[in-house]
């Protein structure tokens, strides 16, 4: 690599380290994690009596805040929500998975949840097929992944020996690749219900460089695709919006209603076939 692109790559790594320092984009000021940090879970009750609980799993560097308003309008639908702040920079995708899912399960069970549900914002959904890939939910109907890097991020390959990303995205950021030791890749296909929302927006053109596209910034819309998925939308919305857009909250709620999009277009392939769909 010549020099001039080595210094790009560092510019790059630096702009990357700033605005996902910001308050918008992380979820502590500390690259190391405080003596009490832990999995912890906000619960938000259903606007009328339910048997329906959703656990919701934020991205990398993100925190359970950026779900609020995913998790808002879910409770008016009628669901209740196990919204899971996880410690997302400080530990690996094998570590967070099962800490996380299972605390957001067992709180959805303790409002008597028969029917559990899930949303899982890029690193979320991961955690999800990371977590099923062993355990069996009882009870589980449908999960929805948003901007989730199902086969590795190019971001993450370019980008990883920058100064500064491994320190603000941990262990678990670095499994994000799609090279050898990309966790992504490693993980099969979808076990329950899954359907996925890409977006097609980014606001960041120095990191879409590095993608296939179209992509949100962070992630492709061909990494998105998961194996066995029942159903997949993409919309004009870059990664860090996607759980807070109006138009995908909707289709979210629809998908885990009714096992379909509000809305379909050539990008947006229906799979019938799919022999985990439930009724």
């Amino acid at each position: 690599m010549n020099k001039t692109n080595s210094s790009i790559r560092v510019l790059v790594g630096m702009c990357l380290w700033a605005v996902s320092s910001s308050p918008l984009f992380s979820q502590s000021s500390e690259l190391t994690p405080p003596a009490s940090e832990k999995v912890q879970v906000f619960m938000g009750k259903a606007a009328s009596k339910s048997d329906r609980c959703a656990v919701l799993m934020h991205g990398l560097a993100r925190s359970s805040a950026s779900m609020n308003k995913l998790a808002r309008a879910l409770n008016q639908a009628g669901w209740y929500t196990a919204n899971v702040d996880y410690p997302s920079r400080y530990y690996s995708v094998s570590a967070l998975a099962p800490a996380a899912l299972q605390k957001g399960i067992d709180a959805c069970r303790s409002v008597g949840a028969t029917r559990i549900d899930g949303v899982g914002h890029s690193l979320g959904g991961i955690l999800f097929r990371q977590y099923t890939e062993n355990e069996t939910i009882e009870g589980f109907g449908r999960f929805v992944m948003l901007g989730t890097p199902n086969h590795g991020s190019e971001v993450v390959d370019n980008l990883a020996d920058v100064p500064g990303f491994a320190a603000l995205n941990g262990p678990a950021g670095l499994e994000l690749g799609t090279d050898a030791n990309s966790v992504p890749n490693s993980l099969g296909a979808a076990v329950y219900d899954t359907a996925v929302i890409a977006g097609t927006a980014s606001i960041n053109l120095i990191l879409s460089n590095f993608l296939p596209n179209p992509d949100d910034g962070k992630v492709s819309v061909q990494s998105a695709r998961l194996e066995g998925m029942c159903a997949m939308l993409t919309i004009d919305v870059s990664h860090p919006f996607l759980m807070k857009d109006d138009l995908a909250i909707d289709n979210v709620i629809e998908y885990l209603t009714h096992g379909r999009f509000l809305s379909s277009n050539e990008n947006t392939p229906e799979y019938p076939a799919c022999d985990h769909r439930i009724d």
